[in-house]
């Protein structure tokens, strides 16, 4: 894989902290700011695991079975004080799209189009 792998590391490990910091931690914000931040999230996955040249079919699946697995975490993981929530499912999984449609634009834009 080499260095192109960096930036999706880092955008998992962000993703980990990000979904999975409990409440408290978590600084409030103005309404609709959580979905933005999942929107953005899964979009920067899919955008960062393209670059890395992942393979676009096992990575939409993994993104989103990531996405559903990580709201049924929250919810279940009562320690965390969070609670899953279908609507943020549905705004990761707009995300990857929106991730894997502008990168694809730049692949055929740009003249390589990764798979």
């Amino acid at each position: 894989m080499g260095p192109r792998i960096l930036p999706f590391v880092v955008a998992a490990s962000l993703s980990v902290i990000v979904l999975f910091t409990p409440a408290s931690g978590v600084p409030t914000a103005p309404p609709g700011t959580d979905k933005v931040v999942h929107f953005v999230l899964f979009a920067l996955l899919m955008a960062t695991g393209r670059y890395a040249r992942l393979p676009s079919g096992p990575l939409v699946v993994g993104l989103l079975g990531y996405a559903a697995v990580s709201e049924v975490l929250q919810w279940l993981i009562t320690a965390l004080h969070r609670g899953g929530d279908v609507l943020d499912a549905l705004v990761d999984v707009a995300g990857v799209a929106f991730g894997y449609l502008v990168t694809r634009r730049l692949a055929v834009s740009g003249g390589s189009r990764p798979r």
